[in-house]
Formats: C-alpha cells, sequence, structure tokens
C-alpha cells in the first residue's frame, strides 16, 4: 500500500516541510560522497540505545542529547530516505498548514525524539545506531490522523503487473498503518531478531506524540458567519 496523494487543500506554503526534504537529501548526498566512511558518521551520530542506557545510568545526559536531534535526519539506503520523504511530503504540508510553521518545526523535531526515546526504552541494550526520519513522520502521520481524519488518501496497491489507485479515509489508511507498527513492535518485544533491522517503537512512539501534541496545540479554523 503505496500513498501517493490527499484531498485535503493547504492553505499556505509548507515552507518547513520542503526544507526538511531537502535537508533530508541532502544529508544522504552527503553520506554517499563519504563512501565506507557513512558508518562512522553513523555511529558518531545516530542513536546508541545502549549508549543512551549507560549515560543516563552515570547521570551524564548531555552526552547523547544531541543525537536525538541528528539521528533524525541520516538514512541507511536510497529506499529508507524515498519512504518517509514521500510520507512527509504528502502528510506534512497539511499538518504544517494547521500549526503554522514555527510550531510545527518544533513538533517535528520533538516527535522525532520522542520516537527515539521510544526505542531506546524498547531496546535498551543494543549497540545498534537508530538512524532515519521513520519516528518524526509518524509523528505527523498521527497528527494528520486527529486533524484530517476524514480527508481522503490516494494510494496505489501493486498488483502484478497492475497499479491500481483507491481513495480511502485517512483514519482507516492510518489506522491500518498504525496496526502493522504494533504488530511488528511486540513482535520485535518478544523476539527481537523479528525486528528486521527497523526501530517499530519509534514508529509507534512518534505516532502517539503527534496525536498528542496536535490534541494540545492544534485549534480548528474558526467558521466565518456572514449575517
Amino acid at each position: 500500500m503505496i500513498p501517493i496523494g490527499d484531498d485535503a487543500p493547504s492553505g499556505t506554503f509548507p515552507y518547513v516541510n520542503v526544507s526538511l526534504i531537502i535537508i533530508n537529501i541532502l544529508v544522504f548526498i552527503y553520506e554517499l560522497s563519504l563512501g565506507a566512511g557513512a558508518q562512522s558518521l553513523i555511529s558518531s551520530y545516530g542513536v546508541v540505545p545502549g549508549q543512551v542506557t549507560l549515560s543516563l545510568a552515570n547521570l551524564n545526559p548531555a552526552e547523547f542529547s544531541d543525537k536525538f536531534v541528528t539521528a533524525i535526519f541520516i538514512h541507511g539506503g536510497w529506499l529508507h530516505l524515498i519512504g518517509n520523504m514521500l510520507y512527509l511530503w504528502i502528510f506534512g504540508d497539511n499538518v504544517e498548514d494547521r500549526l503554522g510553521h514555527f510550531r510545527y518545526l518544533a513538533f517535528y523535531l520533538l516527535a522525532g525524539a520522542v520516537a527515539m526515546a521510544a526505542h531506546v526504552g524498547s531496546m535498551p541494550g543494543s549497540m545498534e545506531p537508530a538512524i532515519g526520519a521513520s519516528g518524526a513522520v509518524a509523528g505527523v502521520l498521527g497528527a494528520y490522523l486527529i486533524m484530517f481524519p476524514r480527508a481522503r488518501v490516494y494510494i496505489v496497491i501493486p498488483l502484478l503487473l497492475f497499479f491500481p489507485v483507491f481513495s480511502i479515509k485517512a483514519i482507516y489508511v492510518l489506522g491500518f498503518w498504525f496496526f502493522q507498527q504494533l504488530l511488528s513492535g511486540a513482535s520485535a518485544i518478544i523476539d527481537p531478531q523479528l525486528s528486521g533491522g527497523v526501530a517499530w517503537w519509534a514508529h509507534i512512539g512518534g505516532f502517539f506524540a503527534g496525536m498528542l501534541y496536535a490534541r494540545f496545540f492544534y485549534r480548528p479554523p474558526r467558521v466565518r458567519i456572514n449575517y
């Protein structure tokens, strides 16, 4: 199931959302330029749960706090990048329109940090660096669900050589997406080998963060009544 668009109009140009996409692409191009050195970048700026746990035990959170932001701009491959940016492009503009540019930026970074914290909590001893914008993007999806539950999302479901397009309400598309994350996250808790290298609980944590942020900070647009 691949989203390709929605029918929710945006009243403002999504400067922040577009900038985030451009920054992610530029960082990935820089990663490619490093060749084998990209692994050092990932280790230095990604979130390593085991290191975070140790730093907390030593009461020294300053050792890792910045990585909760830097990690969400690093990706492990083209598919990882394209998938995240596709979702951000489709759903982020509407959330930015409703929150405003500056609050949207704060929201995105906060959702990403909460997502990384959720991943650390689910795998506190892991020494594998967690990277990617998917937790922050999951926050965007959570906010979109609260703000635009009845918007219709256009999705493609590949069927052999056919690519039919369906128009489905956001509440069902995003609800199904979240159910997949929850199922995979539960499996990873039971057996970490089943995670497939994906930080499922980062997605879950980011999604909940987005929903909560939308509840507290979003104000529906006023309806103008002419007498």
